[in-house]
């Protein structure tokens, strides 16, 4: 097909769309809608009809649920997006399909999609939908700051007398006679996404961290911590990054990008502030905060709304081993960890097999210690490059990042998943001989619930995956040593002892065993009922959607966000346009 041909089809079917959706209901209007969609076919909404995240999937599903959702919501007829990339054949999911981007308005928000048709059997059938999207792009009336008219809203004038930018920036910032609306709790990438955001929309907001300098979440890690995914994958809403910088960003280098980003996106941020406890009034739909700046001042806020941004990575994982309490040398959780130069020389057990313990293990060989890891359980092992970058192919076509974010969105989960399968199948041919080295010293390996790959592990435990910058060689090379923890008999105080008895000396355990799940932390902020009522956060459980991440929760006025800087920078929008709707009294009571 030409891309004429893929213009006529998409317009064929927006129209009987429209033509559908404007009837009233009845049998024969509501078969008609169905019969638009594949029988196998998947409908998500970012907002835009349902003011939720959630994929509805089957043909007859998605005509009830659309059916249900377009009444007396001002919806006009869905056109193609002129501004976005024409109509086009394209392989989602192993799938080829025509790919549309549309757009179209209800009542109260503009809105934008993505439509991907796909052909019946027979060359004669008509062309159904394989996948749609819907998406609240803005709401009308409160739009970003980035879309208003700047000659109106920053008029020329100068006042001698009054304060300047910097005075009215440190008193906004001070909360001394008013409450801020949100309050973000975590000041990493997370955090400052969606602060950004809300401040585009004009929400006052307010982050605290407990770091004693922004950046610090990146700064105070690992010596040698970079990035493992690319430049023009990670940027930061509104403020990508400068193309002079390098592929894999250094930590340092991100931190001082933070300390940058709070500054100019005019963000509130407050640093050494731990929130120690908050409670809920259902009376005034407020929290009452409790924070602790620099470890003895105290402060009590009571915003509407408290975002939870300390990330998938929370509260260290620090798991119960029999014996360990004999080692005598220090025991480390790799949180802790800062540079390898401290253990020249010395000889240092690495437990865990995931990015951090990998990273940790080289770091430590190349400052001249001797290294040995343990690996409790299976890990995927995958090339940084090309192989782990596999995934992020469509960041390397010639589209804007705003537009590879939406396609990325637009994908259901059992089909980011079908993908995904296929980017770690050729993911393993690409790296065999890897992973036949790894195979043959006896590191074991997987890829994944149904050999889903990497993201996935993430996408429901955080981790349990390395890419590989070195440390895989240099484990095949026997230059770092591999034992199983189920071969260890026992730690002494000067190391382990083997199950066939062999000693293995050491001079510091570092513990790379992950975080907990952020329920622990739920529930030592908010108590036990609140984390009851939130339930399990991140990972899909029986949903299409990931738990508790983005939307309303159990609990009126508490959110969450995590993820990749991708995941953050795509996902802050919905979230800062549900509380700024809840703000302006646009979100219906109970609409989530």
């Amino acid at each position: 097909m030409n891309d004429q041909d893929c213009i006529a089809v998409v317009e064929s079917w927006l129209a009987r769309f429209n033509e559908a959706i404007r009837r009233k209901p009845s049998d024969k209007v509501d078969s008609t809608l169905a019969d638009l969609f594949q029988v196998d076919s998947y409908w998500r909404d970012a907002l835009a009809l349902s003011w939720r995240l959630q994929t509805v999937t089957h043909n007859e599903s998605i005509r009830r649920t659309l059916r249900a959702l377009t009444i007396d919501i001002g919806m006009t007829a869905l056109q193609i997006d002129v501004a976005a990339t024409p109509p086009r054949i394209v392989r989602r999911a192993g799938i080829d399909a025509v790919e549309a981007f549309f757009e179209f308005q209800i009542d109260v928000a503009r809105c934008r999609g993505i439509l991907r048709l796909t052909p019946g059997d027979n060359p004669s059938d008509v062309w159904r939908a394989w996948t749609f999207f819907t998406a609240m792009d803005e709401l009308i009336g409160f739009e970003e700051k980035t879309k208003q008219d700047q000659l109106i809203n920053d008029s020329y004038s100068r006042n001698f007398h009054g304060p300047n930018w910097l005075d009215k920036r440190n008193a906004a910032a001070d909360y001394s006679s008013h409450n801020p609306d949100v309050l973000i709790v975590g000041g990493g990438h997370a955090g400052l996404s969606i602060a950004a955001r809300l401040t585009q929309l004009g929400v006052d907001t307010l982050i605290v961290d407990k770091n004693s300098r922004v950046g610090d979440n990146w700064r105070n890690r690992y010596h040698a911590l970079t990035l493992h995914n690319q430049l023009h994958v990670n940027h930061l809403p509104y403020m990508p990054f400068p193309s002079t910088w390098p592929t894999y960003i250094p930590k340092d280098m991100l931190a001082l990008w933070f300390e940058s980003y709070v500054a100019v996106m005019e963000l509130n941020f407050w640093t050494s502030s731990e929130v120690t406890s908050a409670i809920y009034d259902s009376g005034t739909s407020r929290w009452k905060v409790d924070i602790r700046q620099h470890s003895d001042h105290l402060r009590q806020l009571e915003p509407r709304h408290v975002i939870m941004a300390t990330g998938v990575s929370g509260i260290p994982n620090l798991p119960h081993l029999d014996t360990l309490a004999k080692f005598s040398g220090p025991v480390v959780h790799s949180s802790q960890y800062h540079d390898g130069e401290d253990w020249s020389g010395k000889k240092a057990l690495v437990l865990g097999c995931g990015n951090s313990g990998h990273d940790i293990a080289q770091d430590l060989h190349s400052s001249g210690a001797h290294v040995t890891m343990i690996q409790r359980g299976s890990s995927l092992v995958v090339n940084i490059e090309p192989s782990a970058q596999i995934p992020y192919m469509l960041y390397d076509e010639k589209r804007s990042t705003d537009e590879c974010d939406f396609i990325t969105t637009s994908m259901p989960m059992p089909l980011t998943k079908k993908a995904h399968v296929l980017f770690t199948a050729q993911a393993r041919d690409t790296d065999q001989a890897l992973l036949e080295g790894l195979d043959k010293i006896g590191f074991r390996l997987d890829f994944g619930e149904d050999g889903a790959g990497w993201q996935f592990k993430y996408l429901t435990r955080g981790g349990g995956y390395y890419f590989n910058v070195g440390c895989s060689d240099l484990l095949i090379d026997g230059k770092i040593d591999l034992i199983q923890f189920d071969q260890i008999d026992s730690f002494t105080s000067s190391g382990i002892t083997m199950m066939d008895g062999q000693k293995i000396d050491a001079d510091i355990v570092i513990l790379a065993t992950g975080y907990k799940p952020q329920e622990h932390l739920v529930s030592k902020l908010f108590g036990d009922d609140i984390a009851s009522r939130v339930g399990p956060i991140w990972g899909y459980g029986d949903t299409l959607e990931l738990r508790n991440m983005y939307g309303q929760t159990g609990q009126p006025g508490l959110w969450f966000i995590a993820g990749s800087f991708a995941q953050c920078r795509i996902n802050s929008k919905y979230l800062a346009l549900q509380i700024k709707a809840i703000e302006q009294g646009v979100m219906p009571d109970g609409a989530a």
